[in-house]
């Protein structure tokens, strides 16, 4: 099969509220959507970029150049047999894993609805509903973060996520856990820390943690399999498994005792089956991560979240966590069980809300 025409969109969507992390500020939504057109159906994806190179190297400005002038232009010259087709086609072009996702995310989307088949259905998914958790970012204070995170527990979420930095981390860690004896309870560093912070960094080992993600830099395995062994509370890698061979690198160097798999992250749900696939048989449990996506990039996260291996909750929470409105008619919604529901829809089952994606969009353009 042909792709037959593709068209890309830049989008502006404002968030609830901002989003901070030890490294960054994010005010909207600026990712890179994808719909792709063939043999009288179309398929949506997200590649999820922010609009600094904060997280990853990618931006919105650098994905639109590279999915309009490289990977667009190529995928119109491929014949594809399935969705797992997209990574194979893209194999020579080295690295831009945001960009290529988009385009991937939109494959399975696109061959769902030739066959008449759900996203999780072809991945191998084998559950209805998928634990989910709530990302809390650096507050103001103390004060302000208990109240944010009173919220989102009165609203229903039974696992959170707490951003730390210098400065911010060990108290606030505490104020959340003397709260909150029992809830499910996690920390992301992004990156900011080095191996000199162990003994700090072992201070978290107090507060029964699920993990601690990523505290060492964002391209390091070596310091973390270094770091892991001084800490009882497990490393989480996320931005420096980009690959499946990072992936393996990590678990041969006992660096981490959990993954995060952001599909966008590794290249698209291909690489991040492949990941899962990896870390179950070494025993290691995975989860689901997010990049504030749209409910477009939100559907392909919840349909991966539903295979065996992702027994820890995801960072994908319902859409109205992120959006007042989303570009989607059918935003997830969260569950009383703190769980999101899996569509079984062909395809991701996102519906894309066209009156208001135009509202949303700041470029378009038609290719083939």
């Amino acid at each position: 099969m042909r792709i037959e025409q593709i068209e890309l969109r830049r989008i502006e969507l404002p968030f609830v509220a901002p989003f901070e992390t030890s490294g960054w500020r994010e005010e909207a939504n600026h990712s890179v959507l994808v719909r792709l057109f063939a043999q009288g159906a179309e398929g949506w994806g997200e590649a999820p970029v922010g609009i600094g190179p904060w997280y990853n190297e990618e931006t919105s400005a650098t994905a639109w150049v590279m999915l309009r002038e490289i990977l667009a232009p190529l995928i119109l010259q491929v014949d594809l047999d399935g969705p797992e087709g997209v990574e194979a086609a893209f194999a020579r072009v080295r690295a831009n894993r945001m960009a290529r996702s988009g385009i991937e995310f939109a494959a399975w989307d696109l061959f769902g609805h030739l066959r008449g088949q759900s996203l999780t259905s072809m991945l191998g998914g084998t559950r209805s509903s998928v634990d989910v958790g709530v990302s809390v970012g650096v507050q103001s204070s103390i004060e302000a973060l208990l109240e944010v995170v009173g919220a989102y527990v009165a609203a229903g979420y039974q696992r959170v996520k707490l951003k730390i930095k210098p400065g911010w981390d060990i108290e606030p860690t505490r104020a959340i856990r003397e709260r909150w004896p029992d809830l499910r309870l996690q920390v992301d560093a992004n990156s900011i820390y080095t191996l000199a912070d162990a003994a700090h960094l072992a201070q978290l080992d107090a507060f029964n943690l699920l993990l601690i993600e990523q505290p060492l830099a964002h391209d390091d395995i070596f310091d973390h399999a270094k770091l892991q062994p001084q800490l009882r509370t497990p490393i989480c890698l996320d931005e420096s498994i980009v690959s499946p061979e990072h992936a393996r690198w990590a678990l041969e160097m006992g660096a981490c005792g959990v993954i995060n798999i952001k599909p966008s992250r590794v290249g698209g749900l291909t690489a991040a089956r492949q990941i899962h696939n990896m870390a179950q048989a070494a025993g290691v449990p995975v989860w689901c991560g997010g990049m504030l996506e749209t409910g477009i990039g939100r559907a392909a996260n919840v349909a991966l979240a539903s295979l065996p291996n992702f027994s820890l909750p995801g960072d994908i929470s319902a859409s109205e966590r992120y959006f007042k409105r989303d570009i989607v008619t059918n935003p997830f919604r969260l569950s009383p069980d703190s769980t999101l529901s899996v569509p079984t829809e062909p395809g991701s089952g996102a519906e894309v809300d066209m009156e208001y994606l135009e509202h949303v969009t700041v470029e378009k353009i038609v290719i083939g």
